[in-house]
């Protein structure tokens, strides 16, 4: 297996079966290095005069994925980025996402999707299944665009997630109330009458405002967050870890108490994205609510060789039965690439020490491992079982 080039773990690690649970789909355009540092962190852009390889990220990006470009580890970054342009953006996609050993993507397609490889193209270029997840928030602001009256908006917005999230190769849905608001709001469904108030001044807002008309208003972001909620797929919930738009400090998982308390008699699953700096507090609620899930990925991607400790700190409290393997990569094949190196790697230094150090038996080890990197998502979101 190709993802085995740099890092020397066991058979057992290297044919894990990756089930991407959380993920966006990869350019399809060649990228000129300024693009490609674009994306190399969450931040709009790198700092003026510095190099975007000079990050855990990117020494990650050099040491895991040169060698599946036929380059020496650690090739350094303009050699990387001329070899890249040389094979072309099909070829290093196709090579970056083989050697990643990711088995099946549940994809969020409602950021930026219009610069990202569809669906069917994503699948293509993966050479694995693709399940998508609906982003709430885009399904409310496409209504708006319909021309939708302030009255009618909250029975419309849930008939319309419900009816995109009963299609086929619909796997869940995803809120970013941490990004438009923060978690610190009543966490109660709200009334048809609060709404209709809400999306008059919404629309009021859009036609005087365009630019401005995303959906922000916290009563609307629950009546989405809650509609999904109806739907009874697994919603995920953007935690921690993100882009600046948020406050970092609203975006808490231990904010979602009162919502885990709200919706634990629903049947709904809860999933917690990505979750750094809060892992434990977000480990305590699958620990202390039985319908909520967590995952830690972009953080692993990002925070390099301490992938393991975030890791090991994740599995101090969660079930093992509640975590789950996802890379959150978006625009870079190489993210799938790190991310699941990354994940190797935990698991090898983590579960496997548990072995080493008599914590576990070598089989329990392999059980769980695999929980992680495939079965849990796999029960979670009722996936086709892999052959």
């Amino acid at each position: 297996m190709a993802a085995l080039m740099v890092s020397a773990w066991p058979d057992w690690v290297g044919e894990l079966r990756l089930v991407d649970h959380h993920c966006h789909s990869v350019l399809g355009a060649a990228l000129d290095p300024e693009r490609f540092g674009a994306l190399l962190t969450e931040a709009p852009a790198p700092a003026p005069g510095a190099d975007p390889f000079d990050s855990a990220v990117g020494l990650s990006v050099r040491r895991e994925c040169a060698p599946v470009l036929d380059l020496a580890v650690h090739a350094p970054a303009a050699e990387y980025l001329a070899r890249r342009s040389e094979l072309g953006v099909t070829e290093v996609n196709r090579r970056l996402f083989a050697a990643s050993g990711t088995a099946r993507l549940l994809v969020d397609h409602g950021y930026r999707g219009d610069d990202l490889l569809g669906l069917d193209e994503l699948a293509s270029a993966a050479g694995a299944p693709v399940g998508e997840v609906v982003r709430l928030e885009a399904v409310a602001e496409a209504l708006a665009d319909t021309g939708v009256g302030a009255q009618d908006y909250p029975a419309a917005l849930a008939e319309e997630v419900a009816r995109r999230t009963s299609a086929e190769s619909v796997v869940g849905c995803k809120s970013i109330l941490a990004y438009r608001y923060g978690f610190d709001v009543d966490p109660t469904r709200p009334s048809s009458a609060e709404v209709a108030v809400a999306t008059d001044r919404w629309l009021l807002l859009r036609e005087r405002e365009p630019a401005a008309g995303r959906i922000a208003d916290p009563v609307l972001l629950r009546h989405a967050l809650w509609c999904g909620v109806d739907a009874g797929l697994p919603v995920q919930l953007h935690t921690g870890f993100g882009d600046p738009e948020e406050d970092l400090h609203r975006a808490n998982p231990a904010l979602l108490a009162g919502f885990c308390r709200a919706t634990e008699g629903t049947g709904t699953p809860i999933v917690l994205l990505h979750c750094y700096p809060y892992h434990r507090e977000a480990a305590w609620l699958a620990h202390s609510f039985q319908h909520v899930y967590l995952d830690v990925g972009l953080a692993s991607t990002y925070v390099g060789h301490r992938a393991a400790e975030l890791l090991a700190e994740v599995l101090e409290l969660a079930p093992f039965g509640k975590v789950l393997y996802s890379s959150d990569a978006f625009g870079l094949p190489e993210l799938y690439l790190v991310a699941a190196n990354a994940f190797r790697r935990a698991v090898h230094q983590v579960l496997g020490g548990w072995a080493r150090d008599g914590e576990a038996a070598e089989p329990d080890v392999h059980r769980i491992a695999a929980m992680i990197a495939e079965h849990n998502s796999a029960g979670l979101y009722r996936l086709p079982v892999a052959a």
